[in-house]
């Protein structure tokens, strides 16, 4: 089946339709003012997406740690996670 396009009030009208296409494998990009913002996609297709990202950060997380790059304890990791920034700040 091939994908549709959708604006958000559509969407919002038909979602068990979409929900429905997603289950058989078609896809339904959401548009908002004619740009596309978010996919009611197979849970398949999104599974495979997580995989993949989850893929490519560990590589990109050997690749730091071969050339000697920074560590940090989880504890770190997670203060840094949860401590509160400006907005826009980096």
């Amino acid at each position: 089946m091939a994908e549709s396009t959708v604006t958000v009030r559509e969407a919002r009208a038909h979602l068990a339709d979409h929900i429905n296409r997603a289950e058989e494998g078609s896809p339904t990009v959401i548009t908002r003012n004619g740009k596309p913002v978010a996919a009611v996609v197979p849970i398949a297709d999104f599974d495979a997406l997580e995989e993949a990202a989850d893929v490519l950060l560990a590589r990109e997380a050997e690749a730091v740690l071969a050339e000697g790059g920074p560590t940090v304890t989880m504890a770190e990791l997670l203060a840094d996670l949860f401590t509160e920034r400006p907005e826009g700040a980096a």
